[in-house]
């Protein structure tokens, strides 16, 4: 039955232009115009794939220095904000006002002036001129105009407040003032160098995250996007609420190469959301489901909205290393909420979407997805360490070999694609929706995974820069574009040879437009919060934000982190992923950095980045701004904060995770063993969900308040089992600080000292904090000091630093002369953590016989009912 609540010709003219001004620009101008903007987007694309390349440095031509590159990067995507965004909702969509032809051209000359005038630039650094300050601040009104169009007010008021902070510090009250800033030596600093607005984040878009946005695009282009939801609806359709975990899936799949929640919601929910509907969601639970999974996506690896590779800049880890600490939390929080749709579907006792596969005993089920999974381990393993016998014996025509074995492999799959019908986008609005069939479904599109294994292996194996990896990855892609059509054509015996390869490149062209324009709002959004980093160094707002924080939680680590995520969540509001994660990683990270160090947190730094983008992100979910809530809403018909308000429930989990990595760092992957690896993996897995059974209120039937209160306890427990054991058993000793060379030789190599210190910050006031001390190789406690490079001295009562080897090891962790030593926390033996888990086990052993008693009990009543 047609769902009578479906959206009105309006709301979906309105949803198209959300979609559109928050990712490619709403305009399409007819004509030469529109000829002009889709070919400068070509271009730009072209570009990137041109600087990417190792072409430059094989001709000699075409070599840009970092900052030119970042110049002309930012010139594109200026030009192209004030040809593709109109000004205002009632401005033309089907031509470019002459107004906005000359902003363009203004904006993109002040955008390329680091170029144009990059030799004169770096004979006077530091001393502009009259002209560099009048370019500068044009710039800086442009580049502010362009964030209002692309990505509405909120980032474009955070820079504008963060550049009158910068010039206005004198006058502001109490602890935020500052000397402030001239106007030369702010457009200095934001404008002319590569601390603002061509600093890092810039750098970050221009050499990795616009070919990682290109190459989601011309995947999608070549019909990626609807193999995945195919798949996904294929393979979960047929399952209680079915369509919704298939939702999950689809999003999950999309979120890996898409950088923007709001089109990830729009491109996947126009599908599934009423499928959604029609199997029982209401539309706000539908539309709440379809954001959830959407914005999960965006702390999915490999490209997390583009922040992975922002991380590894901020944080200063390698790419691989930052997908391995962000994959465990995001892969659990997708599975717990799979289960939640699972609870909702029981709750209302929803069935499934009729499948179309043919009946088969469980037991063959079982059996051919373990011969699968075996053989894609296998396969997997043969090709793992094939290619590592096959490059020392090849030497350097092995890239020549495996792209000739790729080649192969590609057409084979094509042949057995060829042999099943192609796939059909159908209308999600229909009468009957009958599921695909998942043998053929799966077949047809195999051939999309290799671009993704590509990018995988050279990121992974190989160890290529991101930018490369994702260079031959989308070299890749344009090859699968052109040639896949006339191929399948061949061997389905139909070819139209000049015909289809002219599809492909129609394809193509399509994808290097959509890639550009979709990185038009990235582009700015890394260019303007650039300003608020650039603010930040220059006025040093972060000790002031942890001031504020210090004061208003009273010292209280706890109270600390809350007061964080808020802040983040808040900061966090109306801005896209990238510039989310850059504004809230230069505010708010270095204050649980400083104040947690104070107050005996100490973690790794990317756990902390972790913990406020995940905060910052939640900010697409969260009412009243949660831009992904009103996609969604617009998409259902629903109501947009009662869609927002489900959405954050379903997201509880997501919130719950940074506050348990950044107390239990196994969850990161951090310092764990593979075996330690797959249990953590396990058990966190098990917790997520009988934390999703907990607050959704039902497991194998309602829970009773007390029930959902003790599957909490467990949930926490089995997630933190270290916060009981430190209860039974303190985890340190306090040994005398006069004997801190003793307690270095006892404890074993490889563990660590916690030693609370108090001197002088960088600044001349009073500190106290604390510092974790590995502990360096020697026999003896003394030999040990004379590695950390310390040496102590007694004055009185106190422990004093006497001095620090420049360069050592104790150097680097802070240790400054005549700092006082106030205590000194040793490690000693207990038991493992992990014992907790079996009381926690038993809690929830305990609950479950009790919901099965409570079952058997409400199954007769609800026959006797029924009858």
């Amino acid at each position: 039955m047609r769902d009578d609540k479906q959206p009105s010709a309006a709301a979906a003219n309105d949803l198209e232009d959300m979609v559109a001004s928050s990712d490619t620009g709403a305009r399409k101008p007819l004509g030469a115009p529109g000829k002009l903007l889709v070919s400068i987007a070509a271009v730009w694309s072209l570009f990137q794939l041109w600087i990417a390349s190792p072409l430059p440095y094989i001709v000699g031509f075409g070599v840009f220095s970092a900052t030119e590159a970042r110049s002309i990067h930012l010139a594109f995507a200026l030009f192209l904000a004030f040809m593709a965004y109109p000004a205002f909702k009632r401005s033309p969509r089907d031509r470019v006002p002459l107004a906005d032809w000359v902003l363009a051209a203004v904006a993109a000359f002040c955008g390329a002036y680091l170029f144009i005038f990059y030799a004169d630039l770096a004979q006077r650094p530091g001393l502009p001129i009259t002209q560099d300050i009048v370019v500068g601040i044009i710039g800086i009104l442009m580049l502010l105009e362009a964030t209002r169009r692309a990505l509405g007010p909120p980032l474009m008021i955070v820079a504008a407040i963060f550049i009158a902070y910068s010039l206005f510090g004198p006058y502001m009250p109490g602890i935020l003032a500052h000397r402030g800033v001239s106007l030369g030596g702010l457009i200095n600093h934001q404008w002319l160098g590569t601390q603002g607005v061509f600093g890092i984040a810039l750098g970050v878009s221009t050499s990795f995250v616009f070919l990682f946005v290109l190459f989601g695009a011309l995947l999608d282009k070549a019909g990626a996007g609807n193999y995945f939801i195919k798949v996904a609806f294929s393979l979960l359709g047929h399952f209680k609420g079915g369509p919704a975990k298939a939702a999950v899936v689809a999003s999950g799949m999309t979120g890996l190469i898409s950088g923007s929640s709001i089109a990830n919601t729009v491109t996947t929910g126009t599908f599934t959301i009423p499928m959604m509907k029609r199997v029982g969601f209401s539309a706000e639970k539908a539309g709440a489901v379809e954001v959830s999974s959407s914005v999960n996506g965006q702390i999915m690896p490999p490209v997390m909205g583009a922040a992975a590779f922002l991380m590894v800049e901020y944080v200063g880890i390698p790419y691989v290393d930052v997908i391995k600490h962000a994959f465990l939390p995001a892969l659990i929080s997708y599975i717990a909420l799979i289960y939640i749709v699972h609870l909702e579907a029981l709750k209302a006792n929803m069935k499934g979407l009729p499948s179309s596969n043919p009946a088969r005993p469980l037991l063959n089920k079982v059996i051919g997805f373990m011969t699968g999974l075996l053989l894609l381990m296998g396969l997997s393993i043969a090709v793992y360490y094939g290619l590592g016998w096959l490059k020392p014996v090849l030497g350097e025509a092995t890239p020549w070999v495996v792209s000739v074995g790729l080649a192969v492999v590609y057409v084979g799959l094509l042949k057995v694609g060829a042999n099943y019908p192609e796939l059909e986008m159908d209308d999600p609005n229909s009468e009957v929706v009958k599921l695909p069939q998942t043998r053929p479904t799966v077949m047809v599109g195999l051939h999309y995974i290799l671009p993704v294994v590509v990018l995988v292996w050279c990121l992974m194996v190989e160890r290529l820069s991101p930018g490369l990896s994702a260079f031959w990855a989308t070299m890749f892609m344009i090859f699968i574009m052109v040639t896949q059509r006339p191929i399948i054509a061949i061997f389905r015996g139909r070819s139209q040879m000049a015909a289809d390869i002219k599809e492909g490149f129609k394809d193509l062209w399509d994808g290097l437009v959509t890639g550009a324009r979709n990185m038009i709002g990235i582009g700015i959004a890394t260019a303007t919060a650039g300003i608020v980093v650039g603010a930040v160094s220059q006025t040093g707002v972060g000790l002031v934000l942890a001031d504020v924080v210090e004061i208003l939680s009273g010292g209280n680590l706890m109270m600390i982190l809350l007061l964080t995520a808020l802040l983040s969540l808040i900061l966090g509001m109306g801005l896209p992923t990238t510039a989310n994660y850059i504004v809230v990683s230069a505010l708010m990270a270095p204050v649980i950095v400083l104040l947690g160090q104070q107050n005996g947190l100490i973690v790794p730094l990317i756990a902390v980045h972790l913990f406020v983008f995940y905060f910052g992100i939640m900010a697409d979910v969260t009412p009243p701004v949660g831009l992904a809530s009103f996609a969604a809403a617009a998409v259902s018909g629903g109501d947009p904060l009662r869609t927002g308000f489900q959405a954050f429930y379903y997201s509880l989990r997501t919130a719950a995770l940074p506050f348990l990595f950044i107390f239990n760092t196994d969850l990161l992957l951090i310092d764990v063993t593979v075996m330690q690896g797959i249990v953590v993996f396990i058990v966190a897995t098990i917790a997520m969900l009988i934390f999703a059974a907990g607050t959704q209120g039902y497991m194998l039937t309602r829970n009773r308040w007390y029930e959902s209160l003790l599957l909490l306890l467990v949930a926490f427990t089995l997630f933190r089992p270290g916060f009981w054991m430190d209860k039974i058993h303190d985890p340190y000793e306090s040994v005398p600080p006069a004997q801190f060379a003793e307690a270095l030789g006892r404890v074993d190599d490889g563990s660590n000292l916690r030693v609370q210190i108090a001197g002088e910050d960088d600044f001349g006031a009073p500190m106290t904090t604390y510092v974790l001390v590995p502990v360096p190789r020697g026999e003896t406690g003394e030999e040990r000091m004379a590695n950390l490079g310390i040496e102590l001295y007694e004055d009185g009562d106190q422990t004093l630093v006497d001095f620090v080897e420049f360069g050592s090891q104790a150097a680097e962790l802070g240790f400054d002369f005549d700092q006082e030593i106030i205590e000194v926390l040793a490690p000693v033996d207990r038991w493992t953590k992990e014992w907790m888990w079996l009381p926690a086990l038993g809690i929830f052993a305990l609950v479950v016989v009790m919901q099965q008693r409570r079952r058997r009990h409400e199954k007769p009543d609800k026959t006797a009912a029924a009858a």
